[in-house]
């Protein structure tokens, strides 16, 4: 049984990539999607207890994400991944329901970390 089941939304393959390479072989399970549409998607055909999204994407944006999942779902845990980190930006993240932040570029390890905060999951 995996430790939980994580949704990564990113238009970047590589870090979609990178995220199930570190997290299957540390027991997850993952879904990926390439934008905020394809995302809410997942979310309508089955429950995730982690998104972990991009910011910055086209078309839709994390925060756009964000705002429209917490208005269906506020219960559902949020992380944004970020590689503008700029205090606004965290700000309005958490306002918006976001339970953390994540600046790109990213260590396995401190990826991990930050799931496992966020999830309470002891290590």
């Amino acid at each position: 049984m995996p430790k939980a089941r994580i949704l990564v939304i990113d238009d970047e393959e590589i870090v979609r990539i990178s995220c199930e390479r570190t997290l299957v072989p540390d027991g997850y399970e993952i879904d990926t999607a390439a934008s905020g549409k394809e995302g809410l998607e997942r979310l309508e055909k089955g429950e995730y207890d982690l998104v972990l999204v991009d910011l910055k994407m086209p078309g839709m944006s994390g925060i756009e994400f964000l705002v429209n999942i917490k208005s269906r779902r506020p219960e559902q845990k949020v992380m944004i991944m970020t590689g503008y980190d700029t205090i606004e930006h965290i700000v309005e993240a958490i306002s918006s329901g976001a339970a953390h932040y994540l600046e790109k570029p990213f260590t396995p390890d401190t990826l991990i970390e930050r799931i496992n905060e966020v999830l309470c999951i002891e290590i």
